[in-house]
């Protein structure tokens, strides 16, 4: 008798573990930086109607490109240099696996998204990670020199910044990009709620890659759509290496759809920021009632960032009440959300404070 010898996991895999996000039903989720704000009847009305015109029996279009026509008609930029995605993980996934090889390394900042470290250590890949400032500001000049030092073939970074909702002016992004040789992935998720992006840069630099995500300001978080935007050579590559129906046509459809409607989608990006100001107007508060226990960074996402004593406890209250927001170590992260949302959350760690003192 013959026994098979037992497979071993290799040791980039062996010790990995599902995300976890929070499953389960809240009253109120402030955890997931998605928008609040659902499309209009008409719009929705649109969008089941594209959803029972397409072919689900035939594959998608493998490049998406009336999708990406229309996300470069609402940027203002060519869609000869987009390349869409199921979601923006998927890119970072495709763009290491394409531009690195194994053994170069990878500078990230810290703190900022998690993934990207992830997608590096699968592609095996050193990761080399710079601390940001106290103030969680980004020095330019360390970064260069940074990847300089370490030979990174490739720089990494969330701007705005995911957790922190601190950004980078977009002059001081340039200086990282005329500064270094290593291809620098800009990731602006949150940037329709700020003015900084180098989106209409893209064909100047050879370079830079930056990804666009439909999951935040767009109010498309269940569909997973994701862009990609660089130069021609750098897209040519990206195109190449992804997989031919990596956007199923469900996506493709509703995105179509979404970006139909240009002016819906700016209001809405006016209503998120207005509803960012207001929670960051509230934790203001909070920080000047409670001096010491709570602190809150100037945002320019649809978030707020603070660093709150006895976080962990603050958020184990909140879930009791049925809030949801991220805890991260010292920190809390809450999403702008409606206005009761807002104030609920304010109201709530007000109380906390106020009690446990």
């Amino acid at each position: 008798m013959v026994l098979s010898v037992a497979f071993a996991l290799n040791d980039k895999i062996k010790t990995l573990t599902p995300y976890d996000p929070i499953c389960g039903e809240y009253p109120i989720r402030l955890d997931a930086n998605e928008s609040y704000i659902p499309f209009p009847d008409e719009i929705q009305a649109e969008m089941g109607k594209a959803l029972a015109e397409t072919a689900l029996n035939r594959y998608p279009d493998p490049y998406a490109e009336k999708v990406c026509g229309l996300f470069a008609s609402f940027y203002g930029i060519s869609p000869d240099l987009v390349t869409a995605g199921d979601g923006s993980d998927e890119l970072i996934s495709i763009i290491m696996s394409a531009f690195l090889q194994k053994g170069d390394k990878v500078l990230t900042l810290a703190p900022d998204f998690s993934m990207y470290r992830f997608y590096t250590g699968i592609v095996e890949c050193p990761c080399v990670t710079m601390e940001k400032n106290a103030d969680f500001s980004i020095d330019p000049q360390q970064v260069i020199d940074t990847a300089q030092r370490e030979g990174a073939r490739l720089i990494v970074f969330s701007n705005p910044c995911n957790p922190t909702s601190v950004g980078l002016a977009a002059d001081e992004v340039r200086r990282i990009l005329r500064g270094t040789d290593a291809l620098v992935v800009l990731d602006e998720a949150y940037m329709d709620f700020w003015d900084q992006s180098l989106l209409n840069e893209a064909a100047q630099y050879d370079n830079l890659i930056l990804l666009r995500t439909c999951s935040k300001a767009i109010g498309l978080a269940g569909i997973r759509l994701g862009f990609a935007v660089a130069n021609e050579t750098l897209t040519r590559v990206i195109r190449s290496v992804k997989s031919p129906y990596n956007v199923n046509s469900v996506s493709q459809a509703l995105g179509c759809v979404a970006f139909s409607h240009p002016e819906q989608l700016r209001r809405n990006i006016e209503r998120l920021i207005e509803s960012r100001e207001s929670l960051y107007a509230l934790f203001q508060s909070l920080a000047a009632d409670f001096p010491g226990k709570v602190e809150v960074a100037r945002p320019v996402t649809n978030f707020v960032w603070a660093k709150c004593e006895r976080a962990q406890a603050l958020f184990d209250a909140l879930k009791k009440q049925g809030i949801i927001v991220r805890c991260m170590g010292k920190y809390l992260r809450v999403t702008a959300g409606r206005n009761h949302e807002n104030e609920k959350v304010a109201d709530a760690i007000r109380a906390f404070y106020t009690e446990k003192g």
